[in-house]
């Protein structure tokens, strides 16, 4: 997931369009408070920011996302009409991993972004679809491989898979992994969940481990598998 915080609706939404032309999930935002609001709910693969905003300064917004854990390895591309060298340099040192000035061209901005996806290894992924690693899953299909051999899950094992990986990067409590998966009226026990992410762990296999425990919280699946 892309996450573009552009005030100019005319140029959010021409980066949304040109974005899930090209195959990347995204999203644009219009307002700090909106953006943050997003943030909340769903961490972005990599984030498109302007500096100039209604409620805000693209600069400080940077600076929130490197100072929080969750957010502080997420590749920041600056989007600008501000293309002074000093204002590159401030953009740069400030923690943006690059900086791209207005009006830009579509295809030199598409390169850019699949340049960041390779250097920070980032696997495109739609709602439909997620490969973590070596482990994929589609919605439609109800396929899960890992090392691209099937995996057969209960309906409920996929379906709490399926919604760690849309939360990827946020922890998730057992409560609110009860309500999504069995629902609000469900009145079992939170063992429930950790007896069902035990399960999907050990057939997981050597992807058991992108399904992180948050001690006395809940679980998550990382932004990257772990090596």
């Amino acid at each position: 997931m892309i996450y573009i915080l552009e005030d100019e609706p005319g140029i959010r939404n021409l980066v949304t369009y040109t974005l899930e032309r090209s195959g990347f999930e995204s999203c644009g935002f219009g307002t700090v408070a909106e953006f943050f609001v997003g943030i909340r709910v769903r961490v972005p693969s990599l984030v498109l920011l302007d500096i100039m905003l209604p409620d805000g300064d693209g600069l400080e917004v940077l600076k929130k996302l490197r100072s929080s854990a969750s957010t502080k390895k997420v590749p920041v591309m600056m989007l600008t009409a501000k293309d002074t060298e000093y204002d590159k340099v401030m953009g740069l040192e400030a923690g943006a991993d690059d900086y791209m000035p207005k009006p830009f061209g579509m295809m030199e901005f598409i390169a850019r972004i699949k340049n960041l996806m390779r250097r920070y290894d980032i696997e495109i992924q739609s709602e439909n679809e997620f490969r973590i690693g070596k482990l994929y899953v589609s919605l439609p299909r109800h396929d899960v491989l890992v090392e691209d051999n099937p995996v057969v899950l209960t309906s409920k094992e996929f379906d709490v898979l399926v919604y760690l990986l849309r939360n990827q990067g946020l922890v998730l409590t057992r409560d609110q992994i009860m309500n999504n998966v069995w629902g609000m009226d469900f009145d079992g026990e939170t063992r429930t969940v950790d007896v069902h992410i035990r399960s999907l762990r050990q057939k997981l296999g050597v992807c058991a481990d992108i399904i992180e425990t948050v001690r006395s919280v809940g679980y998550k699946i990382g932004s990257r598998p772990k090596t």
